[in-house]
């Protein structure tokens, strides 16, 4: 196994490649500024640069990978095309590269509330529903895929158990990044995650379970 991160500087891309060094997973961190990378990013991770919306530099870059986790993501700014660009146009670029190099996974960092037209985060120039565009082309695209949904997302840690539904049963709640990225790695590795789109969220009254447990409650 080799895994292949996009978004890997991120808020919650950082932890998915901390998550995957602690497991020793070979990772490849995909990121745009190589500096920044070396002093966020643990030093097992190879670095490679490049950047989701130049097609071009992802096919050498996902060059012997076996599993792509994306957590890319628009951030808030003026450009009304940033949601469109980074949340669907990227993914599809992602998409068309793990295509081609035959990933095994493609594991997706999506949102709570996709499917929710008129949800208030669309003010944001669309983000949401460019989201669910993408969330509908990785499912349309024949790759193995685990689409998961986090809500809203804090940086702090909590020992709150995990939460996780299916597809459009949350519409509010939050959830550690540290806890999103264990789920996306835990993905890698259940044959009850594939091919699934789920939700999650942390609380404090949930019950404690595993996450292949988790996983397997989903049909």
């Amino acid at each position: 196994m080799k895994a292949f991160v996009a978004g890997a500087t991120g808020a919650t891309g950082r932890h998915i490649v901390q998550e995957l060094v602690q497991r020793e997973i070979p990772v490849r961190a995909f990121v745009r500024n190589l500096d920044r990378a070396r002093e966020i990013l643990p030093h097992q991770a190879e670095l490679v640069t490049g950047d989701v919306l130049d097609a071009e530099t992802l096919a050498n870059a996902l060059a012997d990978c076996t599993s792509l986790l994306c957590a890319t993501g628009a951030r808030p700014s003026l450009d009304p095309t940033g949601p469109y660009k980074v949340d669907y146009q990227g993914t599809q670029n992602l998409i068309q590269a793990a295509q081609t190099a035959n990933i095994e996974q493609f594991v997706l960092v999506s949102s709570l509330c996709t499917s929710e037209f008129f949800h208030p985060l669309n003010l944001f120039w669309l983000v949401l529903y460019w989201k669910k565009q993408a969330e509908e082309a990785l499912r349309q695209s024949g790759l193995t895929y685990t689409i998961v949904r986090p809500g809203g997302l804090k940086n702090e840690d909590t020992p709150a158990p995990i939460i996780m539904r299916s597809a459009d049963s949350l519409s509010e709640g939050s959830i550690p990044r540290q806890k999103v990225a264990h789920v996306c790695v835990e993905a890698l590795f259940s044959s009850d995650a594939r091919n699934k789109i789920v939700e999650i969220v942390a609380k404090e009254d949930a019950p404690t379970r595993d996450i292949a447990q988790l996983f397997a409650g989903i049909g």
